[in-house]
């Protein structure tokens, strides 16, 4: 039984070109001559028959523009994504911004990728994209967790995450407020003429540090249901409790001071 071809014919496959090496990043032969070789370091370079400038992975591609080569010659760019094709799992568009009016290409260049499913990355100098360049090579077979952030759980790393939330406090007024008063507890009791007798706080600072331990924790919603309460009251239409609600609770108890000590 003979088959019959799919009416859509299938992507071809990655033009995937082996290393010599399996750290050399496949330039084409085009790039001979373009400064930001130079610029690629820590990785192998060897040259190879590609479509994409440079090959950084075995499924990753990279075109090189320069946007003052671009200004010049706006259809060259056009004519390489053409040819690239569908080639490559992850395409990218490293443009080198070498004109100072480089907003508009910019964003009509984006355009352009987006359509074609291509990730664009800027570069400001020849320095940079080689720095990209090499990342992509040194990353090709690194777990994705290699850039995920990374958290300490040690006290000075929490005191200092949650003291520089706070508007206008940077990590060296964390360090001054807590050789001055040893732990968040004692900040947070701190008084207002304490807290400004300290190098680098000023009254905004000293202010934004107060709020945030003794401002209440109100938001749109708890506002709004105040107003209903609030209104139900004046009208006299609070409703009826039920039978089993007229029974007077007892006092809850107060919460516990909260101190970032008492976690650790």
């Amino acid at each position: 039984m003979s088959s019959n071809p799919s009416s859509s014919s299938s992507r071809p496959a990655p033009p995937v070109v082996i290393p010599g090496s399996g750290n050399n990043i496949i330039m084409s032969p085009l790039q001979r001559g373009n400064p930001v070789l130079e610029c690629i370091r820590n990785v192998g370079k060897e040259y190879g028959d590609i479509v994409a400038d440079y090959q950084v992975g075995r499924t990753t591609g990279v075109l090189f523009l320069s946007l003052k080569y671009h200004r010049l010659h706006p259809e060259y760019i056009h004519t390489r994504i053409e040819k690239l094709g569908h080639h490559y799992t992850l395409r990218i568009l490293l443009i080198l911004s070498d004109i100072s009016e480089h907003k508009d290409p910019i964003r009509e260049l984006t355009k352009v990728c987006l359509t074609n499913n291509i990730t664009v990355i800027v570069a400001f100098s020849f320095e940079e994209a080689g720095h990209y360049l090499t990342i992509f090579k040194q990353f090709e077979y690194k777990p994705p967790n290699m850039i995920k952030e990374r958290v300490d759980k040690d006290y000075s790393s929490m005191l200092r995450t949650s003291l520089t939330s706070i508007s206008k406090v940077n990590k060296t007024d964390v360090e001054t407020l807590r050789n001055s008063f040893g732990s968040i507890a004692n900040i947070a009791k701190a008084q207002p003429e304490q807290l400004a007798n300290l190098p680098g706080f000023g009254q905004v600072k000293v202010k934004n540090i107060k709020n945030a331990f003794e401002k209440p924790l109100r938001n749109h919603a708890t506002n709004t249901l105040a107003l209903m309460a609030s209104s139900q009251s004046q009208s006299g239409n609070q409703p009826q409790a039920e039978p089993s609600e007229t029974h007077e609770k007892p006092p809850r108890d107060p919460s516990p001071v909260w101190d970032i000590e008492l976690d650790l």
